[in-house]
């Protein structure tokens, strides 16, 4: 166990609730600097030279290395590159510890980059959006996978940063249906200073925008998994002893900030009776995370499992 600093109780329940956690302009201009030199750049656009041809020239190029799924995460990257230096970094190692574990495994990673009109001016094609769509929509387990996002420069509006939906990542659906969604109530697009990070859950919504500035945009994804047990490993000085009682639906009064406020919080695109299909995920996802199986908020799953239902 490192000495890390990890998340709250109400962050873990932030990223219960919402499927991420935004950190802005976290890592440091050098360790940016530095991936944007070892990941590479891509040639200027050329007359009839097809957009395919120019990614696959700046991945083959590129000195981000060929990894296999499977290895430690830990001895994924080089010592001393950018990537090892940004999982070094103290907010990032205790994020991933809270959310996946000490010691979790490298799955995939991808250097994402969205191309200027330009380029597609040059060799034609289509220059549109990467459709919206949820990654490993058909596993069913309780645990999950933790995606990071990397920006290491500054993303604008008009550079069509990722769109993602929070609140999704549990809402099992069939990618090529997902597919067909547009302008989704909510959904956040990412506009940023260079060193953001983003951690997801490997089930929320997201997309790659248009790219309409005069420049290249970079983002680098690692997606790891668990080696244990995905419980309680999160700073459980900040948890609670006992759920904060709560009245529902006739309430006088604001209630401060809790565990169970932010897992009853509906997103935006929240339907006012499927949407409370969410809340009994998101409790189900806290007692796996907390190692409670009797945790309930608002009397969801307390109705649900009402013995005396079952006889009636």
């Amino acid at each position: 166990m490192t000495d890390v600093p990890l998340l709250s109780a109400l962050d873990m329940a932030r990223f219960t609730a919402r499927g991420f956690l935004r950190f802005d302009a976290v890592v440091p201009d050098e360790i940016n600097a530095q991936f944007l030199a070892e990941a590479g750049q891509a040639k200027p656009p050329e007359p009839g030279r097809k957009m395919l041809g120019t990614y696959m020239e700046l991945l083959a190029n590129s000195g981000v290395p060929e990894v296999p799924p499977g290895v430690p995460l830990s001895s994924a990257y080089p010592q001393g590159s950018a990537l090892q230096r940004l999982l070094d970094l103290p907010l990032v190692k205790g994020a991933i510890q809270s959310l996946v574990g000490a010691d979790p495994v490298f799955d995939h990673h991808f250097l994402h980059v969205t191309f200027p009109p330009a380029y597609y001016e040059a060799g034609g094609g289509e220059h549109v959006s990467q459709h919206t769509h949820q990654d490993s929509t058909v596993d069913p387990q309780a645990g999950f996978d933790l995606q990071i996002m990397y920006y290491p420069h500054k993303v604008t509006r008009e550079m069509g940063g990722t769109r993602f939906v929070p609140g999704t990542h549990l809402r099992k659906v069939s990618e090529v249906a997902l597919g067909r969604y547009q302008n989704i109530a909510g959904q956040q697009h990412m506009v940023c200073e260079a060193g953001t990070l983003l951690f997801l859950h490997n089930g929320l919504w997201h997309g790659g925008g248009v790219n309409h500035s005069d420049r290249t945009r970079t983002m680098f994804k690692i997606r790891m998994s668990p080696t244990q047990p995905q419980v309680r490993r999160f700073d459980l000085s900040t948890l609670p002893a006992e759920p904060a009682e709560r009245p529902i639906f006739f309430v006088k009064r604001f209630l401060p900030e809790s565990v169970e406020a932010i897992l009853m919080t509906p997103e935006p695109w929240f339907e006012q009776d499927t949407g409370r299909l969410e809340y009994v995920n998101r409790i189900k996802l806290w007692r796996h995370l907390t190692g409670d199986p009797a945790y309930d908020t608002d009397y969801w799953l307390t109705r649900l499992e009402n013995p005396a239902r079952a006889h009636a």
